[in-house]
């Protein structure tokens, strides 16, 4: 029997484990990414575990998020971020290189390899035929150390693309069907992998911003084949010899097959507030639009941005709209300002922002009140923004353009003929951004430079025998990281500072949560389904340690989010009855007696409501080592005594 394209990823990488799906396997990590709302406490974990230099093929430490600096904490954690980075042997891309997944593609990204990066659409690698996964940052320090990263063996679903995409539909149309079919929840223990017939037919960036917004599916990644596409998109940025052809074999089996053809898909839209209420836009009606965002990670790319130009030329955006565009690196920034594409959107109205992530994660460009914003963004939960009252559509940057132009929300087919577009066989080529780290003898004379705002890793202690707490908080269905933990303008400045975060928690669901929790102590929380999906951060799991919380039982939950709970010491449990959930109130005296014992052992465990007087089964998905790792109070403290 053949193999898949990710199989032959994980074998050839393989250092635990067997291939049987739902059993974990270790990897060997070639390459990892950091950046800086994740990077700072990354950097701290490496630094706590003594680690000289970094063992990988190559890490690399970006600048993309934080880079709205309106006090000291942003810069000083950019110059900590510099200085680990050059003394362990990880470059620096520095603010204005760019959006680390979108540099990262161009510059640094090889097919066959594998990656992990502390940021929740680093699948975007599989574009190119990585085997690109997103990470806590603990993991990503671990694996920059030399260790393995562990997956559970997932589930590979083949999406079969025929035929090519009409003029004006977008390879954001693409994944927003994707998402249509399977929901946030449907890809997560899978790897989605495209093949057919209609691969051929979509160029690298186009892969990358479908394997980029796989991670709305909850994912363990996406991957295309690197084929002749591939190498040509290499050839251009003058790392030919990076390129291998990666397919998967004529006879390969999977799990699941769903077909799409490209040439029937419309220009869609996902509705607020998540990826996945997706209609198409002549379905949604021509809403009145106040502003339009372009940009992310997941359209930023030289060929979006030539796309957006084109439409844009020679026109006026519309006076009750607010257009903004954000390049996504250095030099996609460079050639649009060669070629007078970045002169045709200054001319049209277009605000253009700095080479970074920006209004996707809340950094500016919150929209009015109760405004409706198209952005051509990843996500769209509610509250995102900056602004809890608006209504955020994510489009292609087809119909972002469009729509800024008309004032309203427009089918881009109503313009007429599709311009044409043509990108360059070469690309400009320009590293001068990004730092090579010291060599080992430099290194010794180098000095990690701490700020005031960077606070030490919160601290844990070996899981006690029993844990016996209130239900702090009752949540329910598709809770993201946002909802635990914020992203946004006033606090992703706080990202190395636990402590002032903490006051944050849970703030869209209960803002007296954090109180709350402090007057207890400690705490249980109780969830739904697809519990903490959405970003990597783990502050969402390291935030809730801080404050006490020392179990999350929840009807399921979202893969990082999940492997977090567990880095960090908090034990992650299910209800066997989903039922249960209804049956337990916030406020209940819960315990989890001779929890300890169960997990070491493999024992059911049962949860009592002392409230009620009530008892549930509950069931959780361990491996050994994260039994270990739980026992000794997370991985931090699991690694420590590893060593």
């Amino acid at each position: 029997m053949g193999m898949t394209i990710a199989q032959k990823l994980i074998k050839s990488h393989l250092v635990s484990g067997d291939m049987t799906r739902g059993s974990e396997v270790g990897l060997k990590i070639d390459q990892t990414l950091t950046q800086d709302a994740t990077g700072t406490m990354a950097y701290l974990e490496l630094e706590a575990m003594d680690i000289d230099r970094v063992k990988t093929e190559l890490s690399v430490a970006y600048i993309d998020h934080n880079t709205l600096q309106t006090g000291f904490e942003n810069a000083d954690d950019h110059r900590f971020i510099q200085s680990v980075a050059k003394k362990r042997g990880v470059y620096f891309s520095r603010p204005g290189n760019g959006i680390c997944h979108q540099v990262h593609l161009e510059r640094f990204g090889k097919p066959g390899k594998t990656l992990i990066g502390s940021d929740s659409h680093t699948p975007t690698g599989g574009g190119i035929g990585m085997l690109a996964m997103g990470a806590g940052g603990l993991d990503v320090a671990v694996a920059m150390g030399g260790g393995t990263y562990y997956i559970t063996m997932p589930k590979i679903v083949k999406v079969n693309l025929t035929g090519k995409l009409s003029p004006w539909v977008a390879a954001k149309d693409v994944i927003l069907e994707v998402l249509r079919i399977m929901t946030v929840k449907g890809g997560v223990g899978k790897i989605i992998e495209y093949g057919g017939e209609g691969v051929a037919s979509l160029s690298v960036p186009e892969r990358a911003t479908i394997t980029n917004m796989g991670a709305e599916l909850g994912a363990t990644t996406s991957v295309f084949p690197s084929d002749e596409v591939t190498k040509a998109f290499l050839k251009a940025q003058g790392r030919e010899s990076d390129w291998i052809e990666l397919k998967a074999d004529d006879d390969a089996v999977y799990d699941e097959t769903i077909n799409i053809d490209l040439s029937s898909l419309a220009p869609l839209a996902a509705q607020p507030h998540m990826p996945d209420r997706v209609k198409s836009v002549t379905e949604i009606g021509k809403i009145k639009v106040d502003q339009v965002c372009i940009g992310s990670c997941t359209n930023s790319s030289l060929l979006d941005m030539m796309k957006v130009a084109a439409i844009l030329k020679g026109k006026t955006v519309c006076p009750s709209v607010s257009l903004s565009i954000a390049p996504g690196s250095k030099q996609v920034l460079n050639m649009i300002a060669q070629n007078g594409a970045l002169s045709d959107m200054i001319d049209a109205g277009a605000r253009i922002l700095e080479s970074a992530c920006g209004p996707c994660i809340g950094m500016g460009q919150s929209p009015n009140s109760s405004g409706v914003s198209l952005r051509t963004f990843n996500r769209n939960f509610e509250g995102r923004s900056g602004t809890a009252d608006a209504g955020i559509y994510l489009v292609s940057p087809e119909v972002a353009a469009a729509s800024a132009l008309t004032g309203y929300l427009t089918d881009p087919r109503d313009l007429g003929d599709f311009p044409k577009i043509t990108l360059p066989e070469e690309f400009i080529v320009n590293d001068n951004m990004i730092e090579v780290p010291a060599t080992p003898d430099e290194a010794n004379d180098i000095e990690v430079l701490y700020g005031p705002n960077i606070k030490p890793f919160p601290t844990s202690e070996p899981m006690g025998e029993s844990i016996n707490a209130k239900a702090v908080l009752k949540v329910g269905d598709d809770i993201t990281t946002d909802h635990i933990m914020p992203a946004g303008a006033k606090i992703l400045p706080y990202r190395s500072n636990i402590p002032y975060l903490s006051q944050f928690c849970f703030g869209v669901c209960d803002k007296t949560f954090p109180e709350r929790i402090k007057a207890e102590g400690k705490g249980i929380i109780i969830g739904g389904s697809n519990y903490g999906q959405g970003s990597s951060r783990e502050h969402a799991a390291l935030v809730p340690l801080y404050l006490g919380v020392k179990a999350v039982i929840t009807k399921s939950f979202a893969r990082i989010h999940c492997a977090n709970l567990i880095n960090a010491g908090i034990l992650p449990l299910n209800f066997v009855n989903p039922e249960d959930y209804d049956k337990i109130s916030q406020g209940d005296e819960l315990s989890l007696e001779n929890i300890r014992t169960a997990i070491a052992s493999s024992s059911p465990a049962v949860l009592k409501n002392i409230t009620t007087n009530e008892t549930y089964e509950l069931k959780y998905d361990l491996s050994e080592r994260q039994k270990d790792i739980i026992l000794a109070g997370g991985l931090l403290n699991y690694t420590k005594k590893s060593m």
